[in-house]
């Protein structure tokens, strides 16, 4: 085995010998020093680097990134948007893996998968100097087998995403459909937690489990993510740096002048 491949925590889990779902958290501060004290709690083997509704930029990747690698967890990026640009500066700076928000037709995970891969399989410019590092690897084997390590990964999120799902889990390259329940609420024009809501998703993880794609959601609490991993998803979170942090204190301060917390304030 490569040492690239053997430090392919996130991925390794989900399709090794002795798989493993994949359990990970939302970062969106940038601190390096967070994201260790976090995953030195033990038991995570992935991380989404939030650029998309973070406070974190592509100047934050890098750092991240290692930080994660350091403790064998996999750094995932959540890129602002679906361009080449963006995705290429995530993976030449160590992401494990890339994923693009908002994807609808077959046509939007083609591209995303192109931009994904060096040439002749897509078009990634070439310049790895700095990707090698949070894979421990040198850089001629990241060259050779980023196109093979890395994860593809699109957000299912919207009506439309939802009704293209069968075709989109079919695309050559992709590794993972992540679905994103707030915005597909919202985008649906339903309540979140639905009849109607609920098939959507579950229309997702079917889609993605007959293509063979590994399947994730975006979950809120550790009851959340237990739920959707006995229902068949591969890959969870378990709630987001943000949400800890405001709901924690929020309980605290309420200990405090001896009242009861009430529901929490960040339900993100």
């Amino acid at each position: 085995m490569s040492v690239m491949k053997n430090n392919l925590y996130l991925k390794n889990a989900l399709t090794g010998k002795d798989k493993a779902p994949g359990i990970g958290f939302w970062l969106t501060f940038p601190g390096p020093s967070l994201i260790r004290t976090i995953i030195s709690t033990g038991g995570f083997n992935w991380v989404l680097i939030d650029a998309e509704h973070g406070q974190i930029s592509d100047k934050d990747y890098y750092e991240l990134n290692n930080a994660a690698a350091q403790f064998g967890v996999s750094p995932i990026i959540r890129v602002p948007n679906a361009e080449e640009h963006l995705i290429k500066r995530a993976l030449d700076s160590g992401a494990h893996g890339v994923m693009t928000p908002m994807c609808h037709t077959v046509e939007d995970a083609q591209k995303i998968v192109k931009w994904n891969k060096y040439p002749p399989f897509g078009s990634r410019g070439y310049g790895p100097m700095f990707s090698p590092h949070s894979f421990l690897a040198p850089e001629a084997q990241y060259a050779q087998e980023a196109d093979e390590h890395c994860l593809v990964i699109v957000q299912i999120e919207s009506r439309q995403g939802v009704e293209n799902v069968e075709e989109i889990a079919k695309v050559p390259g992709l590794d993972v459909l992540f679905i994103g329940p707030f915005d597909l609420s919202k985008f649906m024009n339903v309540q979140f937690g639905s009849e109607e809501h609920e098939a959507a998703i579950q229309k997702v993880l079917k889609a993605a489990k007959s293509a063979g794609k590994t399947a994730a959601i975006f979950c809120t609490s550790g009851e959340q993510a237990k739920m959707r991993l006995d229902q068949g998803f591969d890959m969870v979170s378990i709630c987001t740096d943000i949400g800890a942090v405001a709901n924690e204190f929020q309980k605290q301060l309420a200990a405090a002048k001896g009242v009861a917390a009430g529901a929490a304030k960040s339900g993100y």
